[in-house]
């Protein structure tokens, strides 16, 4: 009699067991988890934060509208603090701890090569908001920020045709979206006939702050009364002090100017502006931009995160990527990554600047390039626009990226050789 009363205890309390860790497992199915992975910390929190709030505000935006398939969303933020290997280990666990379904997230492209191993692994889904190298096609992986020929070929051309720029300084950060950009800009630029002696080329730590020799050896570049200009692919809080001694040096836009690929709104809040005024950055989005679509957003986020917080370039990436997965997830009517993915090709969504993003087979967006001369209030006047440019994964003008295509609707590729029609499926630069 005892020792059925246990059995019939043990097998109630397994009943018990069986029943919480169902309604534990419901519960953790009742919302659709969106992870965010972006530096909250170091030298990148300048520019990723406001992509981190930016995230917050999309979501609680489409949960106020009644969610996603009958489900709230759930953010879940994380922060790998600029460190790149941690972007690796909070990727993992967004996607095996958290069960995130999808991931909006990253800046700078060693950040991003960091995580795609794990995504590719675990079959992990991340959009990729911001402008970067190219010569990189993942099927885990939207690319929604500008290639390099929807920002650095384009800036390049408006030195070279609209200011007569003869000599070139490229300043980077070391890692890789500097130095590949910059092996893509030393090989247009020769090909547009200039002389390898008239590029100088130099890179500096993350958070490099004495940019005193560097300025310098810039100036000097003019000597022979060559006009020189600057493309920076500076990133975080560097850009800051090089700023600085820009203006301490007394080089204004009109002797040197400087377009930026990482420097939009954000970064110039940090700054006093009065003497950079006439240099330029190179973007697909722009706060100024005249568009009744984006008076609307604006003034929805500075609702959202306070009247002084400004709009940028990746923001509207992070924007339009969240739409598209939105539509993506209700038109396969599931958020599954292999369903989503092929919901996402062909899909369009409008702007901020009052266009229209169309998502390619090769994960790249269709995006306007803008070029905005810096103003003393820290805004942008945009002085030259283009219509819609297809995104490139693979560049022209390096011989080795000039033969290669990528297409995962068709061809489920994203390294085709198109002289010998082959994919190859390892990448060398993962």
């Amino acid at each position: 009699m005892k020792i059925t009363t246990k059995l019939r205890n043990a097998g109630a309390a397994a009943l018990l067991s069986t029943a919480l860790l169902s309604n534990v497992a419901q519960a953790q199915e009742e919302t659709i988890k969106v992870g965010v992975l972006h530096s909250l910390s170091g030298t990148m929190a300048i520019s990723e934060t406001t992509l981190k709030d930016t995230m917050l505000m999309l979501i609680d935006e489409q949960n106020a509208k009644g969610g996603l398939l009958g489900k709230q969303l759930e953010a879940v933020v994380v922060d790998p603090a600029s460190d790149w290997p941690l972007f690796a280990e909070k990727a993992r666990e967004l996607l095996t701890v958290q069960n995130v379904d999808v991931m909006f997230g990253c800046w700078t492209s060693v950040s991003r090569k960091s995580v795609l191993p794990v995504i590719e692994e675990l079959n992990g889904l991340l959009f990729y908001p911001v402008q970067y190298e190219g010569e990189e096609s993942s099927k885990n992986v939207f690319y929604t920020g500008a290639a390099p020929n929807q920002q650095a070929i384009p800036a390049t051309d408006y030195f070279l045709e609209e200011l007569g720029v003869e000599k070139f300084a490229l300043l980077g950060t070391d890692y890789v979206y500097p130095r590949t950009t910059n092996n893509i800009l030393e090989a247009y630029l020769k090909d547009k006939g200039i002389a390898a002696e008239d590029i100088f080329v130099n890179y500096t730590p993350f958070g490099h702050s004495d940019w005193s020799k560097i300025v310098a050896d810039v100036v000097a570049l003019g000597a022979d009364g060559k006009k020189v200009g600057v493309i920076s692919t500076i990133n975080g809080d560097a850009n800051i002090g090089f700023y600085k001694e820009l203006a301490a040096a007394g080089v204004s836009a009109d002797d040197i100017p400087v377009v930026a690929f990482s420097v939009g709104e954000e970064e110039l809040a940090g700054l006093d502006t009065s003497n950079l005024v006439g240099h330029l950055a190179a973007w697909n989005y722009f706060q100024s931009a005249d568009s009744d679509i984006n008076a609307e957003f604006v003034a929805k986020w500075k609702a959202f995160a306070g009247e002084e917080r400004v709009t940028n370039d990746p923001m509207e990436a992070h924007v339009i990527g969240f739409a598209m997965w939105v539509k993506a997830v209700e038109a396969a009517g599931t958020t599954d990554v292999d369903a989503v993915r092929e919901a996402m090709y062909g899909l369009e969504v409008p702007n901020l600047t009052g266009g229209t993003a169309v998502m390619l087979p090769n994960h790249h967006l269709a995006k306007p390039v803008l070029i905005g001369e810096i103003q003393a209030d820290g805004q942008f006047d945009i002085i030259s626009q283009t219509a819609e440019v297809p995104g490139d994964a693979w560049t022209d003008f390096l011989p080795e990226s000039a033969v290669l295509k990528s297409d995962w609707k068709e061809l489920g590729c994203g390294m085709y050789n198109t002289e010998t029609s082959t994919c190859v499926q390892i990448q060398s630069n993962y």
